[in-house]
């Protein structure tokens, strides 16, 4: 078969996905009528199907679903080297297997944007509490700074002195929703109805490529790495849960599930987060002021320094070749949709911590 006719028998196919392409851009120009007809209405309910479709499975069917998919992709791989090998493969056939292959990535594209990638193009969670300056200078972020500090020594204490336990992967689960339905009551938008909320089947194999939880987008499905330090894990937790509820960018995910940590009565949580932030904020000032940097790691109280050479132990006995490939695809992956800082969006929640104190006095 020609590559001609080829293209005329699945021309159908091209024209529609070309058409879902073009329109998804189209739609997500407008950050307003993003946030207004997607991530608040279409989105908010289709996403409650997914959670009630594969929340009730005790595993992640995400994961099977990524593991088959690798399979595949290995599989043909193979078979298709192997002809290239044995020269039984035609350059019109090659080219016909690379049209193919491009047609099926543009689909898992728009069935990508479809199901939760538009969200990258919402007005999100500063639109929604009003926070119009999140520009800061070295002053804001030496203020956050010090904040952070009073509030990961002080959470540490009170974790401490009640001498309190982390919790199950079942009861980490169950803390997390908690925390959520108590943001709720002040910032109803957060509304988390219907869990999904899963371990990773890949926790260890994530921990050598850095992944300590993540989102799927096809499922629902929030997935936490429950392999890695059980300081991290609450946040984590809070952290995919936002991604559940739209909140695509990493920085804005940051945010939410620090709204979520600090609202729940459990102290573990309100620790997590002011650990994970602290340690943001204190990485932001390095780069202006290295020197105020180690001064406030110095002031950091035992317990803390001690869970911070915990987790620097953790990376350093988990650390693997592949790590910065992955790391570096994963951040042009988040230049790719809207986050021109890449890896350091995550750091970007900084300012949105800035507006939030500045505005309402409290963090």
């Amino acid at each position: 078969m020609s590559v001609r006719k080829y293209l005329q028998q699945n021309k159908n196919l091209w024209i529609i996905a070309f058409l879902l392409i073009i329109l998804i851009k189209i739609f997500s120009w407008n950050k307003s009528r993003v946030e207004a007809i997607y991530s608040s209405h279409l989105y908010f309910y289709f996403s409650k199907i997914l959670r009630f479709l594969f929340g009730w499975i005790p595993f992640s069917f995400g994961d099977i679903l990524y593991l088959l998919g690798g399979c595949w992709i290995i599989w043909k791989l193979i078979k298709n080297i192997r002809l290239l090998l044995k020269k039984q493969i035609s350059k019109k056939s090659a080219f016909k297997k690379c049209l193919k292959l491009f047609l099926i990535f543009a689909f898992i594209y728009i069935v990508f944007n479809i199901f939760w990638g538009i969200n990258y193009d919402r007005k999100g969670i500063a639109y929604q509490l009003n926070l119009d300056h999140l520009q800061y200078d070295t002053s804001d972020l030496k203020m956050l700074q010090k904040i952070l500090l009073e509030k990961v020594n002080a959470s540490k204490a009170v974790v401490m002195k009640n001498q309190e336990a982390y919790p199950s992967k079942k009861d980490l689960i169950t803390g997390a929703v908690n925390a959520y339905q108590k943001a709720e009551q002040e910032h109803p938008f957060l509304d988390y109805k219907i869990v999904s909320v899963k371990s990773s089947l890949y926790g260890i194999p994530g921990d050598y490529l850095g992944f300590t939880g993540y989102y799927n987008p096809f499922t629902g499905e929030a997935q936490i790495n429950t392999t890695v330090p059980d300081f991290l894990q609450p946040y984590i937790a809070t952290h995919e849960m936002a991604h559940q509820l739209g909140y695509a960018k990493e920085n804005e995910a940051n945010f939410v599930g620090y709204l979520a940590a600090v609202s729940s009565s459990d102290t573990l949580f309100h620790y997590s987060a002011y650990f994970d932030l602290f340690l943001y904020a204190n990485r932001e000032v390095y780069y202006f002021d290295s020197v105020a940097s180690i001064e406030a790691v110095q002031q950091l109280s035992l317990p803390v320094k001690k869970d911070i050479i915990e987790l620097k132990k953790f990376d350093l006995a988990h650390r693997s070749f592949i790590e910065p490939a992955i790391t570096w695809m994963y951040g042009n992956y988040l230049k790719l949709n809207n986050q021109p800082k890449g890896i350091r969006s995550y750091n970007a929640v900084v300012g949105m911590l800035i507006a939030y104190y500045k505005k309402y006095g409290k963090l």
